[in-house]
């Protein structure tokens, strides 16, 4: 597979599913708490942010979710991590198959988080920025006791401009700047990935989180790039001015987040790396995935906690990871 394309620079394909799973269905899928799969991917980072938010929702029983293996080809996503190389739910081997049943013509990114109607087998949406959305939302009647409010009203304007920068320049920024295919376009987005993340840290120098004083969906989207920062992106996208270690205020500010529940817990840093090292053999053309770094750090004091804020607002932590969804032993510090 190809992803940089030679002199010019990276734009992604955001032609997305974009029909929802509403509380009244209006698009014509209701929230029914078992009905839908949630697929994903541990190396993903657009996945992590649903597998973030659903677990500090508390909506695992009402939302089951499927893990893809961290590895794919030009056939998709594949469930090489069940019995049999299939879904144990949907039946099937490759996330294609659900795109394919929904549009036997799909033509566009077969990405995840992807939500898929059981009954049917189709995939509903891939509309990751919004599924979060809807899960703080349309979802609400099915959230566990003492789950936090991701988007309360009263943030979300803010919530959305500080995510719009975010996305731009650092969750799409570390892309543009891996996939560029010529060095000004590379170069134009290594200026601007670095000076958003010395914005940020301006803004988290004296404030624990990005927008309040507890955890909001802003925190969701900035930790899914800043966990995989060192791991992939400083080395395989040569995002290399600083490593995350090497900037003080973020390094200690996605300690405090990693260190949260539903946040370290559904990091799993070999899927990461075997991800992006042997995906992109554009890239990266013998696959070695490297051994490094070293992930003790992440466990380190934060000492974040000095700066007030309530990590949960009014609610409480997530409980125990639901079994079966546990990372693997040694993929975690």
């Amino acid at each position: 597979m190809s992803y940089v394309k030679r002199g010019s620079g990276y734009s992604r394909d955001d032609r997305y599913l974009t029909t929802r799973v509403t509380a009244d269905g209006h698009d014509g899928f209701a929230v029914e708490p078992g009905r839908y799969r949630l697929v994903v991917s541990r190396a993903c980072p657009w996945a992590s942010r649903a597998v973030i938010v659903r677990r500090l929702l508390g909506l695992e029983a009402a939302l089951p979710m499927a893990v893809a293996g961290p590895v794919h080809d030009e056939r998709s996503w594949s469930f090489d991590l069940d019995p049999g190389g299939r879904d144990p739910v949907l039946g099937i081997e490759r996330l294609r198959e659900a795109y394919l049943a929904r549009d036997p013509g799909y033509d566009r990114g077969i990405t995840v988080p992807a939500i898929v109607d059981v009954p049917s087998g189709k995939v509903v949406t891939n509309d990751f920025p919004q599924i979060t959305i809807d899960m703080s939302l349309e979802w609400k009647p099915f959230h566990r006791t003492g789950a936090p409010d991701l988007y309360p009203p009263a943030l979300r304007p803010e919530i959305d401009a500080v995510n719009d920068l975010v996305y731009a320049d650092v969750n799409n920024g570390v892309y543009r700047a891996g996939f560029a295919g010529s060095q000004e376009s590379y170069a134009e987005a290594y200026e601007r990935l670095f000076a958003r993340l010395d914005q940020l840290s301006d803004r988290l120098r004296a404030s624990r989180y990005l927008v309040g004083d507890r955890i909001t969906e802003a925190d969701v989207r900035l930790f899914t790039t800043l966990v995989r920062f060192d791991a992939v992106y400083h080395g395989h996208f040569k995002c290399n001015r600083r490593k995350l270690t090497e900037m003080p205020v973020l390094w200690a500010y996605a300690r405090d987040l990693f260190q949260t529940p539903g946040f370290g817990d559904t990091v799993d840093f070999d899927h990461i790396k075997r991800h992006y090292y042997t995906v992109h053999d554009d890239i990266n053309p013998t696959g070695i995935v490297p051994e490094g770094p070293d992930l003790s750090g992440w466990l380190e004091p934060h000492r974040r906690a000095a700066l007030g804020g309530r990590p949960f607002g009014d609610g409480t932590p997530p409980g125990p990871v639901a079994r079966g969804e546990e990372v693997p032993a040694g993929h975690r510090p």
